[in-house]
């Protein structure tokens, strides 16, 4: 198991609490809490050791199109970058949803 931690600057803040995803073979469950500050800070506990460079990837592909501010925490079980991509894009669409 491997605990990694990141923080990017945003300017878009959420206003509720988001949940997608299930840690499962392939796959993983992504927690979005609003947040005053003006960063996001995002704590991933994977399974997958050494895969820092490739999360850090992601995650800045992801927040270079959506610069939300919010603690997010990931709990991962494998899944791929493509995988993580998707998750990380429902979380947007949980967020905008109108329910």
């Amino acid at each position: 198991m491997e605990s990694l931690s990141y923080t990017y600057k945003t300017t878009q803040p959420i206003t509720k609490k988001v949940h997608v995803g299930v840690v499962g073979s392939g796959d993983l469950e992504i927690l979005l809490f609003p947040t005053k500050k003006a960063e996001t800070s995002v704590k991933i506990c994977t399974g997958s050791d050494g895969f820092g460079d490739v999360w850090q990837n992601v995650l800045t592909r992801f927040f270079d199109r959506y610069p939300i501010s919010a603690d997010i925490v990931i709990n991962d079980f494998g899944a791929t970058p493509g995988v993580v991509y998707l998750r990380l894009t429902q979380a947007m669409e949980e967020l905008s949803d109108e329910k």
